[in-house]
């Protein structure tokens, strides 16, 4: 999944080379990724509105299937 996430990410910025994520588990036992990229690439990540991260959580939901393994991604600054 992490794989995905960056291969989606690094479409959407303009310097690919300063995006990193980082997979954790939190204190439920929920993956967390934590995205860092250049300031003026962050926009881009979360979009108008947060529509773009919106719409990439959804993507994610939808690949992991029935199951439905439980992550939150988080956009640092």
């Amino acid at each position: 999944m992490k794989e995905l996430l960056e291969h989606i990410l690094k479409g959407i910025v303009k310097d690919p080379d300063s995006l990193s994520v980082t997979e954790t588990t939190d204190e439920n036992g929920s993956k967390v990724f934590e995205i860092r990229a250049s300031e003026e690439d962050i926009g881009q990540i979360i979009g108008k509105d947060g529509r773009t991260i919106k719409s990439i959580n959804v993507l994610l939901n939808a690949i992991a299937g029935p199951d439905r393994s439980n992550f939150t991604l988080k956009v640092i600054r």
